[in-house]
């Protein structure tokens, strides 16, 4: 197949990054290898969006830290970059609404470029048409199904699979405009049940072609979760992040047993909203 006649793909990674790990960056090499090799798609460019605090997750550090790690982490990737949009935002934002952002960002990008006068393409005006390009794709948000235009697939582990199943954690809705307008690309491990999860859901079995099961046969057990216990016993984790991201952590003393304990107690925000909605609803029936 001709790279013109492939879909080109945007990966959207959501998520604490809490702190973010060297796993984190693994998932997009191995999605875009795996989405490549396809002959379908071509990916040309990855997201991380780290989650703001409003998200209320026990442990999560404030956001402009997390971001600022997820930034040293990708300074010498030429295609992932780290967006600050979810981030900024003053109350939870859904996944789904992040994936919307992105998709119509990108056709508003799309629909002005081929507007572009020879004016704005003179040397020393390039920043600036880039500057004038972002502004205007966020104030004239355009249809995600514009021809022509990238799209963009939520990159996920297997875990994010299985919290579908979660009571009360996801909206039935969402899942369905995750999987049927946006897509995932779900990277497991070997022996993973992802296959079965998918076949016991409904919704999930229904778009399952818009499923792209990633298997990571180098098996590599870094988390986050793993990387703040570490911390908290004093003990090295270097090798497990990049070392700007380890330097950053001690400068500033990131993570402890205090930290740990934020927002102990606190309902995660998803829960919250879609209990409250749910009580809402029978309320008025």
């Amino acid at each position: 197949m001709d790279t013109a006649e492939k879909t080109e793909v945007v990966l959207l990674a959501c998520g604490s990054f809490n702190p973010i790990t060297n796993m984190h960056l693994r998932l997009f090499e191995l999605a875009k290898d795996y989405m490549n090799a396809t002959g379908k798609y071509k990916v040309i460019k990855g997201i991380i969006s780290p989650v703001g605090d409003a998200y209320k997750k026990k442990g999560l550090i404030p956001a402009h830290h997390r971001v600022i790690m997820a930034e040293l982490a990708t300074r010498n990737s030429h295609w992932v970059e780290v967006d600050t949009w979810e981030s900024l935002q003053k109350d939870w934002v859904e996944t789904v609404k992040v994936l919307r952002h992105h998709q119509e960002k990108l056709a508003a990008g799309s629909c002005d470029h081929p507007q572009s006068s020879p004016a704005l393409e003179r040397p020393g005006q390039k920043r600036k048409w880039t500057e004038q390009k972002q502004e205007s794709s966020q104030k004239k948000p355009q249809e995600p199904k514009a021809t022509g235009v990238p799209r963009v697939k939520l990159l996920c582990g297997a875990d994010l699979l299985e919290s579908f199943s979660v009571p009360n954690l996801w909206k039935m809705e969402d899942i369905t405009q995750i999987v049927g307008n946006y897509g995932l690309i779900c990277v497991t491990r070997a022996g993973s049940d992802a296959q079965k999860f998918i076949y016991e859901s409904d919704v999930l079995w229904r778009h399952q072609d818009n499923i792209h099961l990633v298997t990571e046969w180098v098996t590599n057990d870094i988390s986050s979760t793993k990387i703040r216990r570490a911390l908290r016993r004093g003990q090295s984790i270097r090798y497990l992040v990049p070392d700007l991201v380890q330097e950053y952590i001690e400068k500033h003393s990131l993570y402890s047993s205090e930290s740990e304990d934020r927002n102990a107690g606190v309902t995660l925000a998803p829960l919250q909203r879609n209990i409250a909605e749910a009580k809402h609803r029978q309320s008025t029936l």
